[in-house]
């Protein structure tokens, strides 16, 4: 039996043995435009149908986690930040929430009204990055323009209120960083009503498609039990059925209040493949743009108060340990923090969503054709830096 191995981009090694058959090994990547991360695939093809297919993961590794044992707890929001950078705001959510949770603190309730909210918009912006893109890479360009028009819009009020379009650095341990601008939640209302207006786009261009459809539908099929299996979460292991958000199992910020149990809704599928991926990702944006407006009627009705507590200039938490999680835009990102008295983490584990998700390929992929590859690939939705850490 005889490989033959084929690259694309760099990485590619020639791999022979004794004499027989040949079988294809093709390299897809490591490749990235703007390098800010990449992703491998090695791929064993018998003619056009791939055979296995691993991963290759760690081009990209920064080796967050140890850096977050050497800056104090301020410091690594500043980390937490960037793993996935189209859920910059969740991300440092997700680590403030576990110091506060360590020490014990409870932040003022206005503070908890805007996390709320900036989650819902940040996840808003993380889905219409993929809900342009995933066509584009399927040869439709003209959704992506609809897709960067409406996150401007909403780039706009966060950029207003954090003065960072892309690394927000808002969140603070015990609250935010400052109050909101004069009149910026009726520029936020108006700015949700746009892009809900402009939502329909994706209805009839994409989902209104047939060669879309015919790309798409029954192809890159994962079952419940796999995605149970892997670990995968958020949209793509929904879409295969599994019930899991966490805003609703194990309510943090204010998803377990009153106002917004009765707009969250968990969207699901049972087919599993790319179409039903898509539509759950299309469906989900449009109720955080509900829980948004939910955050603002909550809002409107609040007295002015602060929105954080005051610090110890040197911050130490507690010996101890904690684990906080949260539904990111991408699924479950969760922070193990170890403590023991100082102003820096002992250990600060990161579970990132895209890690586990991006696994689920070597189960995907096998006996799927290699035009299909790409369809497949689109619709995981992942962010290699997510995975890389």
């Amino acid at each position: 039996m005889r490989e033959t191995t084929v690259g694309i981009g760099a990485g590619a090694e020639n791999v022979t043995g004794g004499a027989g058959g040949t079988d294809m090994v093709l390299n897809i990547g490591p490749q990235h435009p703007a390098t800010h991360g990449v992703l491998r695939l090695r791929l064993v093809l018998d003619g056009e149908r791939i055979v296995s297919a691993e991963p290759v993961i760690g081009y990209m590794h920064r080796g967050a986690e140890k850096l977050f044992e050497a800056r104090d707890y301020r410091q690594i929001i500043m980390l937490a930040n960037r793993h996935d950078w189209l859920s910059a705001f969740s991300n440092e959510l997700g680590v403030v929430l576990g110091v506060e949770r360590m020490l014990g603190m409870e932040v003022p309730e206005r503070a908890v009204w805007i996390r709320t909210l900036l989650a819902e918009l940040n996840r808003v912006l993380n889905h219409l990055m993929f809900l342009g893109s995933y066509p584009l890479e399927l040869g439709g360009i003209t959704p992506i323009f609809h897709a960067f028009t409406s996150r401007e819009d909403l780039q706009h009020v966060l950029e207003e209120a954090s003065g960072g379009r892309m690394h927000y650095m808002f969140n603070r341990v015990g609250g935010l960083k400052e109050d909101l601008p004069a009149g910026w939640l009726g520029r936020v209302r108006a700015a949700v009503a746009v892009v809900r207006s402009q939502l329909p786009v994706f209805e009839d261009l994409v989902l209104g498609n047939e060669i879309f459809r015919a790309r798409t539908a029954g192809v890159g099929v994962l079952t419940r039990a796999q995605a149970e299996a892997y670990g995968a979460s958020g949209p793509i292991a929904r879409a295969s059925g599994l019930d899991l958000d966490l805003r609703r199992d194990e309510p943090y910020l204010a998803y377990g209040s009153e106002e917004l149990r009765q707009v969250l809704t968990v969207v699901t599928r049972e087919e599993g493949d790319c179409l039903a991926r898509f539509e759950c990702l299309l469906e989900q944006t449009v109720n955080a743009l509900d829980l948004a407006d939910a955050c603002l009627d909550k809002l409107a009705l609040l007295a002015p108060g602060p929105v954080n507590l005051r610090l110890p200039k040197v911050l130490k938490a507690p010996e101890g340990s904690t684990y906080a999680w949260t539904e990111n835009p991408l699924g479950v990102n969760g922070y193990y923090l170890v403590s023991r008295g100082d102003k820096t983490p002992w250990r600060l584990k990161l579970r990132s969503a895209s890690f586990n998700n991006i696994q689920t390929l070597t189960e995907l992929l096998p006996g799927t054709l290699v035009a299909d590859m790409v369809a497949i690939l689109g619709s995981m939705f992942f962010v290699v830096g997510d995975i890389d850490k």
